[in-house]
């Protein structure tokens, strides 16, 4: 054989084992539904979530109403309605959604006033052609949706915002992960035609500076889909998502021929290699592909912390890997 057609050969071999995970036959978990949260938030959010699919057929729809769930409860500190407020008092939301088919998106960040912030994301995804909405734009174009005003903070997440500013000092270091808990949920889903879609959503870094928006309303950080291959998601310590564009990340490592497990895992040795490994902070990543493989991995052993997924009626939990 001539060295050139050796080559040749030799590039279509590594080739046809990079595509091989996507392009061979084989069994495929979907419908499925899967969410960053796990134990008793598993039932309480995937549920709904599942019955929207059944009752309608379309994921899109399902996603949403499980990240409804998160975002309407009082009880949940770090998304939507009860959420930590910024420094000054004041709930501000974040948001992003994409549709697999179209590869559309949209997304809302520093949203004031407004429940339900992912469903005002789908809004900008579906009724302009614009990505992106923040602060008072956003909240105006929810009004004129028929979103109403209402006051996101409730006494529980008002109490714990005073405790915050009494113990404040001038030796405080702002932005300090450790004082300042995170949060945020991500739902994805894969339907019966393999089509991908997800959410994420949040009310940020609790006591930020106002106007500081985190990974979660980033199309490519907080979130991230291809229809051709699946979708991530992270939630945690948002400033390191965005600088590692780290939902595109895994998703691109899925493209690669990594399972999402594998993938996942990635995304946080390449936090970690960023970071010089000295992380004081926790991301998590969650993954799905389009064959309904799930995956999880997470910076710090952090209890409760599971992801959940449901398929084929059957709800089911999995421990992140940690990677260290």
């Amino acid at each position: 054989m001539k060295r050139r057609n050796f080559i040749r050969s030799g590039a279509l071999s590594v080739a046809a084992l990079t595509i091989a995970p996507h392009s061979q036959a084989r069994e495929r978990n979907i419908p499925i539904l899967v969410c960053s949260r796990g134990e008793e938030w598993a039932a309480k959010v995937l549920q709904p979530g599942w019955q929207t699919w059944l009752n309608k057929k379309n994921m899109l729809d399902a996603v949403e109403a499980a990240a409804n769930v998160v975002e309407l409860d009082p009880e949940d500190a770090s998304v939507g309605y009860g959420g930590l407020p910024n420094e000054e008092g004041v709930v501000e939301l974040d948001a992003s959604v994409m549709a697999g088919p179209l590869h559309r998106c949209g997304a809302v960040a520093g949203l004031r006033n407004i429940k339900r912030a992912c469903s005002v994301a789908r809004l900008v995804m579906e009724r302009t052609n614009h990505i992106m909405l923040v602060g008072d734009g956003a909240r105006r174009f929810a009004l004129a949706h028929g979103f109403k005003e209402e006051d996101l903070l409730t006494d529980k997440a008002r109490e714990t915002w005073l405790r915050w500013k009494e113990n404040l000092n001038k030796d405080d270091f702002w932005g300090a992960p450790e004082a300042q808990p995170t949060g945020t949920i991500n739902v994805l889903g894969v339907d019966d035609r393999g089509d991908v879609y997800g959410i994420t959503t949040t009310s940020g870094l609790a006591f930020k500076i106002p106007g500081r928006i985190g990974d979660s309303p980033i199309i490519g950080a907080g979130l991230y889909l291809d229809n051709d291959i699946g979708a991530a998601g992270a939630t945690g310590r948002g400033e390191e998502v965005i600088r590692t564009c780290g939902s595109y990340l895994v998703v691109e490592k899925m493209k690669q021929g990594l399972s999402p497990q594998q993938a996942c895992e990635f995304g946080c040795r390449r936090i970690l290699e960023v970071n010089d490994g000295k992380v004081n902070f926790n991301v998590k990543f969650i993954a799905v592909n389009k064959n309904g493989e799930v995956g999880s991995a997470q910076l710090q052993d952090r209890k409760k912390s599971e992801c959940s997924f449901i398929m084929h009626g059957g709800l089911r939990s999995i421990f992140p890997a940690v990677v260290k």
